[in-house]
């Protein structure tokens, strides 16, 4: 059976790729810091490893590490997203810790589980269609995510020797508990589940990079084309509304 790691494993995507593959015969395991509900995963299929730990401290990540065997896929989910709402009064607490919870750990999380992965494995790294273009109050978020962007395409250059792909992954707006707590309007959302079935079959079919829905994706990278004043004009009016 192949293995895949997961992080951000019990709730939102993270949990929907966990039955993803359970469903395709993988062993999965299955990461987070909400212990009871990494211990309901692991009562579906005894084919779930459960792994508890905080991907915000490096210590926990290496003690969890040494419990992971041989990986077929890593699959960097976890993340978090919260908003600067008074620019003016910039929260340098948040700032760092959205930095830190969706950046500066893949680091970490690189160092003690990249050798795990086989030759031939794959690398996915999960990171958000906010970096096509400058959204409001995403300073924080939209930051971590670019960084992950660069992140994975320097290590699909430094991984070619090595035989391992990378994948990356840009999802629109997906149903998940962070994305309850928007407060505006999330065009062509899908479900969690939508999301888990498209990012297994583009790796599975070893494609580089996955970006859906199509419907907001292709038009954000059309309106990323157009004259940078006619976004930020664009986008000023939608604040606005």
């Amino acid at each position: 059976m192949k293995r895949v790691l997961i992080t951000g494993a019990s709730s939102g995507i993270g949990e929907a790729l966990v039955h993803q593959y359970l469903k395709q015969g993988w062993q999965v395991v299955a990461c987070g810091r909400n212990e009871a509900k990494l211990q309901q995963l692991s009562a579906v299929s005894p084919a779930v490893q459960p792994l508890r730990f905080d991907i915000t401290d490096p210590a926990q990540i290496a003690v969890a590490a040494l419990q992971v065997t041989e990986l077929d896929l890593l699959i960097l989910n976890a993340g978090d997203c919260r908003y600067i709402d008074d620019v003016m009064q910039f929260d340098g607490e948040l700032f760092a810790s959205v930095i830190q919870t969706n950046l500066i750990s893949a680091g970490y999380l690189l160092q003690h589980l990249l050798p795990k992965l086989k030759r031939g494995g794959q690398l996915v790294v999960v990171s958000s269609s906010a970096t096509l273009l400058p959204f409001t109050r995403a300073q924080a978020y939209g930051a971590s995510k670019a960084g992950l962007d660069y992140l994975a395409a320097s290590l699909r250059l430094d991984l070619q020797p090595y035989d391992i792909g990378v994948t990356l992954v840009h999802p629109g707006f997906i149903k998940t508990p962070l994305t309850d707590k928007n407060d505006f309007a999330m065009p062509f959302l899908q479900s969690a589940e939508q999301a888990a079935q498209r990012i297994y079959h583009g790796v599975q079919q070893g494609r580089m990079y996955l970006h859906f829905p199509k419907r907001l994706t292709l038009l954000l990278k059309v309106l990323a084309l157009l004259p940078d004043r006619v976004w930020y004009w664009l986008a000023g009016r939608m604040d606005q509304a």
